[in-house]
């Protein structure tokens, strides 16, 4: 076998055969428990101390923590400059964002302001940017739109038309926003208050980035009326993205064209400066901030120009100054959008926690996923109350805030001032700005989004289950909508692990030639099976859904149908229940030979012997097996009756009656279990475990079955590689009894072969004869072969 770069490192290790029993012995395996009981943690929960009072103010408050350790020499600079770029970038993507959930701009101008402020002080990463969000405030967008919609607040109706009251429309909307965001806060602070971070793991990276893409095209075509000044008729539920596509293509003849003409040239100007920040980025000390400027300028020459009254271009209209106080949310809402609220509690944390993460390992620092989950709810809460809706945190601002120079949430506190300063002074200034530069804000933003698309190829050649949660994600999202699409999507992506569980990988193993290494031998070709003996292995763990299928994999890959084989026995046994009761007793006596010498020449000396004396006088049919013992003597001692071992014409059966206690007592000392009445095939199966992480009544039960009805038919049953746990959960159920001794669990499958060939290769000869005196045999033999070798002889009179 030629050698491909393997390691010339070579080691080896001498030790007894471990099963569990020796395994707890030599390990020194002890009852104790590390972990505290119920009570211990319930009392250190309890007390109280200075020392403890201050760790828990520190792990719910962690702005204590680091900002006395903050140093103005290394990170002030970083924040002052990263603080003033985010904070540029908030104010058109607040704005922009704030039409996406149907609600007025400078609604999104106060979620950029308090939520920031919130997360300043309760969370733990330092360099993801909290704020408006294009997909949760698209969520937003389709409940408000559902719950208020433009025929609930017609003026002056006539025959279903009329002019809408804008005002009365908008103030419910933000009634509904600020609803939902508090109770999709609540959601976000209990599960982080019981320690449920770990739920966003069930949203696996392919179903996120699905469901963003799916998600990006729900927000792109809300913004195509915009961008052509049409006003489609609303639509929301399942295929509302299609209808929303169907009524603008049908209304394109009716396009603004002075708005299509704004929307383009911002588009393009958009497009072309975001494209020189890229490539200039290592250059630039700080990329351009085209949205703040074309905001400017489209607003300067809207305004001069009088292109509202002039052209009939849609403005955002009048933005007021100053801050809101507190309000308490509609409660009589909770019911009807308590759904949504939960979905978007568990969208808006996926996405926070997976920049939070990714930062983290960037920059060397931890992200606390449970306290992540209560700064995002006290972020939404306390925004609920200020009129803000709910927040995560955007990629695009991250990356600017990281790339920036920013090193603490210092920077999101900068950039809140700079809002701030907005809504108290400058805001009243953007009355004048065209919708249609907000929309193509949003569109250029969904860049990144869209760029996910080629996530596509990507899993096609890594992994096409992933595949498959990506695309059932994506095309749930366009058609069912964000909120029915994310909750099939999460089914499925469920699903997919039922599968992946319910379908395993079954293998046989071989032993590599001179290592303890046992492979597939359908992958490795010099992995070959070891005769007599079939290793098992499935690669998952085997509980209730696939516990039926381990256990059909296994007779089919070890070419063992116990069904078949169980009824063959039975057959058998009755059959030759008959036949003994038609034996004829005249049948002359066999006689036993025992091994006299060992020859030269490698041949064994048989010499006759009556022992019928020495066995009480009992007479024996064909067939006799015999157990020789080594003796001081010869080598032998006599003969005695080996009931494990059987020929190919005779069974216990046929003999097990005619013999007295002692010696059944003798064959069941000789072998823990009987061997195959075939000699061909297995006489030991391995079952390696090594991939079973629990296993629950069902598989207990199926492993149980496997012992007891491969017992029946002579094929020992040998566990191999379980985890401690495991073993304490078979313990617990009942699974080791005498039929099925614990010593028949290996630490590896190395141990039990070795274990299974040494019982195989005890000084055991099996010897089936019909020779009559007098006689001498000379059984051929390998000289120079031990005297442990295993022979089986068949003698025809």
């Amino acid at each position: 076998m030629e050698d491909k770069n393997c390691s010339s490192v070579e080691y080896s290790v001498q030790r007894q055969v471990l099963d569990e029993l020796c395994l707890d012995e030599v390990a020194q395996k002890g009852s104790w428990s590390a972990k505290p009981t119920f009570s211990e943690r319930l009392k250190g929960s309890m007390r109280c101390s200075v020392p403890r009072a201050k760790e828990i103010l520190l792990s719910w408050v962690p702005v204590f923590g680091w900002l006395p350790k903050y140093s103005i020499r290394e990170n002030a600079i970083g924040d002052l400059i990263s603080g003033c770029s985010v904070g540029i970038m908030h104010l058109p993507q607040g704005m922009a964002y704030a039409l996406l959930a149907s609600l007025s701009p400078v609604i999104g101008l106060y979620t950029s302001l308090y939520p920031v402020l919130v997360y300043f002080i309760f969370g733990t990463s330092r360099h993801i940017s909290i704020g408006t969000f294009a997909v949760i405030s698209i969520m937003i967008g389709s409940v408000t739109e559902r719950l208020a919609p433009d025929s609930n607040f017609l003026v002056n109706a006539t025959n279903g038309t009329g002019s809408v009251n804008t005002n009365e429309q908008g103030a419910y909307r933000v009634q509904i926003a600020c609803s939902l965001t508090v109770l999709a806060g609540l959601f976000q602070i209990l599960l982080g208050v019981v320690r449920f971070g770990f739920v966003v793991t069930y949203l696996s990276e392919p179903l996120v980035r699905g469901y963003t893409t799916g998600s990006a095209c729900h927000v792109f075509g809300s913004q195509l009326k915009y961008l052509f000044g049409l006003s489609p008729a609303r639509t929301s539920g399942p295929l509302s993205l299609i209808y929303t596509l169907v009524n603008i293509c049908s209304l394109l003849p009716q396009t603004v064209v002075p708005e299509l003409v704004v929307s383009v040239v911002a588009l393009t100007v958009l497009i072309v400066v975001k494209e020189l920040n890229q490539c200039y980025r290592q250059r630039l000390p700080l990329p351009i901030p085209i949205e703040l400027i074309v905001i400017i300028a489209a607003t300067i020459i809207t305004h001069f120009c009088d292109l509202s009254a002039k052209y009939n271009v849609d403005v955002v209209g009048e933005i007021p100054s100053g801050l809101k106080a507190p309000q308490a949310p509609d409660v009589s809402l909770f019911p009807a959008v308590i759904g949504d609220a939960f979905a978007v509690a568990i969208v808006g944390y996926a996405i926070n926690i997976s920049l939070g993460k990714t930062f983290a390992l960037k920059h060397g620092y931890k992200v606390d996923s449970n306290q992540e989950l209560v700064a995002l709810g006290l972020s939404n809460t306390i925004g609920g109350c200020f009129q803000c809706y709910s927040v995560t945190s955007s990629l695009s601002r991250s990356l600017v805030q990281e790339s920036t120079g920013g090193k603490t949430q210092v920077a999101g506190l900068i950039s809140s001032i700079i809002v701030l300063i907005t809504v108290l002074k400058i805001g009243a200034l953007f009355e004048t700005l065209p919708k249609a530069v907000l929309s193509t804000i949003v569109i250029v933003n969904l860049k990144g989004m869209f760029k996910q698309l080629t996530d596509v190829p990507m899993l096609w050649k890594t992994n096409k289950v992933d595949l498959l949660v990506w695309l059932v994600t994506f095309t749930c999202t366009i058609l069912l909508n964000l909120d029915l699409g994310l909750a099939v999507s999460i089914g499925f992506s469920l699903l997919t692990v039922i599968f992946r569980t319910q379908l395993p990988r079954y293998s046989i193993l071989g032993q590599v030639p001179a290592t303890n290494l046992y492979l597939d031998v359908d992958t490795y070709k010099e992995a070959k099976e070891i005769p007599g003996i079939k290793i098992f292995r499935s690669s998952a763990t085997i509980y209730y859904t696939n516990a039926e299928m381990y256990l059909e994999a296994l007779q089919e890959k070890s070419g063992i149908q116990i069904g078949k084989l169980l009824a063959e026995k039975k057959k058998q046994d009755a059959t030759r229940k008959q036949q003994k009761e038609k034996t004829d007793k005249n049948e002359p006596t066999p006689q036993v030979c025992r091994v006299s010498n060992l020859l030269p020449n490698g041949t064994f000396s048989l010499e006759e012997k009556q022992i019928s004396a020495e066995l009480g006088g009992q007479n024996f049919k064909r067939g006799v097996a015999l157990k020789l013992t080594e003796s001081p003597a010869n080598g032998f001692s006599q003969g005695q009756v080996n009931w494990a071992y059987q020929s190919d014409t005779m069974s216990d059966s046929d003999m097990g009656s005619q013999h007295d206690d002692s010696i059944m007592q003798a064959s069941k000392d000789s072998h823990d279990k009987k061997e195959p009445t075939d000699s061909s095939g297995p006489h030991s199966i391995i079952l390696d475990l090594s991939a079973t992480s629990f296993v629950d009544t069902v598989a207990v039960k199926t492993l149980k079955n496997i012992c007891r009805d491969l017992g029946d038919i002579g094929v020992g049953v040998y566990l191999t590689g379980c985890q401690a746990c495991v073993v304490e959960q078979l313990e617990r159920a009942g699974f080791f009894s005498e039929s099925i001794p614990k010593n028949r669990l290996f630490v590896t499958i190395h141990d039990a072969v070795l274990h299974i060939l040494n019982k195989v290769g005890q000084t055991d000869v099996i010897l089936v004869t019909t020779i009559h005196p007098p006689c001498t045999l000379y059984v051929p033999f390998p000289a120079g072969a031990p005297s442990s070798c295993l022979v089986n002889l068949l003698f025809l009179h």
